[in-house]
């Protein structure tokens, strides 16, 4: 089968190692299934896979992909949930939690095996492709926002960094929830954007706000970090789910930290339970991921310049057929 893949590894230059072609198609095994992909979304995890991060060369060729909706064995439209072995389902009671693509094939491919636990039904009223976005990132969003965020509707949140994909669905899922929203972008294009998505004030990084926040949706890292800290109020939170500028701040802002008694909290991805709410949630309110292009599979080395290079705005999504 076609499949977009892993072949080596480079820290410095990870598209070096992006292949396409023919790889085996996936194995029967006990308690998985195959599913037919239909779409399947780019996220920053494949260029991090692509440097070594959480794949070691021993793994490769590793086909990349956490994402997918598509057809099951069976027939039925449905979403993957892309976190394998913390449940124990398909795989040994004793295998730690991974991302796929971590350690089994992922998803750039015409079919892609998880175990079959990790499926859900997709609601006839999402799109394949609006549905392909939501198990990584918009799932990170949902879960660093109304679980480890704990707001509620009239609550004020800074997202930092427009225009990524975890940024832009905490900007749509908040607004739809009754959140006061702040974003902010070093583009003014991007600050555009998120104030036609819903976010009351957009304004490049470090600027002041109006006011202080209950929340920081932080995914930027060392660039913005001294910025977050600073905007929330006594109290509040900030939670951080990656640091694509870099993860050591030149202002870690420890005494404002305790003093004002801040919170830290680190979300990575969600749980199966928060994703089927997420799909819900998504259903019932007319709410649909940002999708800045759609590409065919053979095309996905041009999906991942344009997300290597930061010039998107939402999602980047492959479809096959």
């Amino acid at each position: 089968m076609f499949a977009v893949y892993a072949a080596r590894i480079d820290r410095d230059q990870p598209l070096s190692g992006l292949e396409s072609g023919e790889r085996p198609a996936p194995e029967v095994r006990p308690g998985w299934s195959t599913v037919h992909v239909r779409a399947a979304s780019l996220n920053h995890h494949d260029l991090w896979s692509l440097r070594g991060v959480g794949l070691p060369e021993g793994r490769l060729p590793m086909i990349l992909g956490c994402d997918a909706a598509g057809v099951d064995e069976d027939g039925n439209e449905v979403v993957l949930h892309s976190v394998i072995g913390q449940s124990g389902h398909g795989v040994g009671p004793d295998e730690p939690r991974s991302i796929l693509t971590e350690r089994y094939q992922g998803t750039f491919a015409e079919q892609v095996a998880v175990p079959t636990w990790n499926i859900l039904p997709k609601p006839k009223e999402l799109s394949f492709e609006e549905a392909a976005c939501l198990p990584t990132a918009w799932l990170t969003a949902y879960r660093m926002l109304f679980t480890n965020a704990g707001v509620r509707p009239g609550d004020s949140v800074l997202v930092q960094g427009a225009g990524g994909g975890v940024a832009t669905a905490a900007i749509v899922l908040g607004r739809a929830a009754g959140l006061r929203v702040f974003a902010t972008s070093r583009d003014e294009a991007k600050r555009k954007r998120a104030l036609e998505l819903g976010a009351v004030e957009a304004v490049e990084p470090g600027a002041r706000l109006p006011q202080r926040v209950d929340a920081v949706i932080e995914t930027v890292g060392a660039a913005t970090w001294s910025h977050s800290v600073k905007s929330l109020r006594p109290g509040g939170t900030l939670v951080i789910s990656g640091a694509t500028s870099g993860d050591r701040p030149s202002h870690a802002e420890l005494t404002r930290i305790f003093f004002l008694e801040l919170k830290v909290v680190g979300s990575t991805m969600g749980t199966k339970d928060e994703l089927e709410d997420l799909l819900s949630f998504c259903a019932a309110t007319g709410v649909r991921p940002v999708i800045d292009e759609v590409l065919p599979l053979d095309r996905a080395r041009e999906g991942f310049e344009r997300l290597a290079s930061g010039d998107l705005f939402g999602k980047i999504v492959l479809t096959n057929g």
